[in-house]
């Protein structure tokens, strides 16, 4: 009889993903755990369920990249429950740095040996005529950015004081999870995830004073939509049009999500492996 239950998000194009997931899932079935997949694919034994007909799962395994691992972040949030992201060959900043075998995962999904990771996450609303029209959150970023050819201009407020109007592309806030997704592209800091800080950064702005921020987390961050249309876009995965005048309201979320790791792994390491950085002659102790 199932008593234990887990969810298996799954970025069906690529091959060493599907594979591995028909191999976990079945490790996974042996030691009694039912398991849902919200990704379109077919596992053998693997229930297809939409996120908001999901019974209780104890964990959410990803098997894809940082953009699958955002997908799988919705049900862990909901459920706050750990997001666990394993490494298939391309190292992400939130999935396993170490490449580990698909039992050595199974068994720490068994055991719960898991090390849990509390990452901050973003919350927003946008008001139109002083009513709030929309609410949502981000484990990465929230972006307000032209949704036609032509720059938007942006008026941004930090803790109800004006700071500066813009000409430019857009906007990102960015958490230091985020920090090294799209904001580090446009040109923001790396920050450590321990950081309890807001990354904000205008893209291609046409002012003086554009550099990227480093904000309080207790902060209020406020932009005015003074062009006729743009678009908000929240870790890329939850998207509304914004109308002029619309002001979107962005704070630090109460709650956070729980990256799980099999082993402990410094965040130094993550960037040495991502991007392959120069160590050579460094002598540990």
């Amino acid at each position: 009889m199932n008593n234990r239950c887990a969810l298996l998000v799954v970025n069906p194009s690529r091959d060493e993903a599907v594979s591995a997931a028909h191999e976990l899932s079945k490790f996974l079935m042996k030691n009694n755990f039912a398991l849902y997949t919200i990704s379109d694919l077919e596992i053998e034994g693997v229930t297809n369920r939409s996120i908001e007909s999901l019974e209780e799962v104890e964990v959410v395994v990803v098997l894809g990249g940082d953009g699958t691992i955002l997908r799988g972040a919705e049900v862990a949030r909901i459920r706050n429950i750990p997001l666990l992201g394993v490494n298939l060959g391309r190292v992400g900043f939130m999935a396993e740095v170490d490449k580990f075998s698909i039992v050595e995962v199974a068994q720490c999904v068994v055991d719960k040996s898991y090390v849990i990771d509390e990452r901050m996450v973003l919350s927003y609303r946008i008001l139109r005529d002083g009513e709030n029209i929309s609410t949502g959150w981000a484990l990465n970023e929230v972006t307000v950015e032209r949704s036609e050819t032509a720059m938007i201009e942006l008026f941004l407020q930090i803790d109800e004081r004006p700071l500066s109007r813009w000409g430019c592309d857009g906007i990102i806030c960015a958490t230091p999870t985020g920090s090294t997704a799209y904001a580090f592209s446009a040109g923001g800091p790396v920050v450590w995830p321990e950081v309890e800080a807001l990354v904000l950064l205008p893209i291609s702005a046409h002012a003086l004073f554009s550099r990227p921020m480093v904000i309080s987390p207790s902060s209020e961050i406020v932009i005015e939509i003074q062009s006729h249309r743009s678009q908000l876009s929240a870790d890329a995965l939850r998207r509304f049009e914004l109308h002029e005048n619309d002001r979107v309201v962005i704070t630090k979320d109460a709650q956070t999500i729980k990256l799980a790791h099999i082993k402990a792994t410094l965040f130094t390491d993550r960037l040495v492996a991502k991007f392959k950085l120069p160590i050579e002659g460094w002598r540990s102790e």
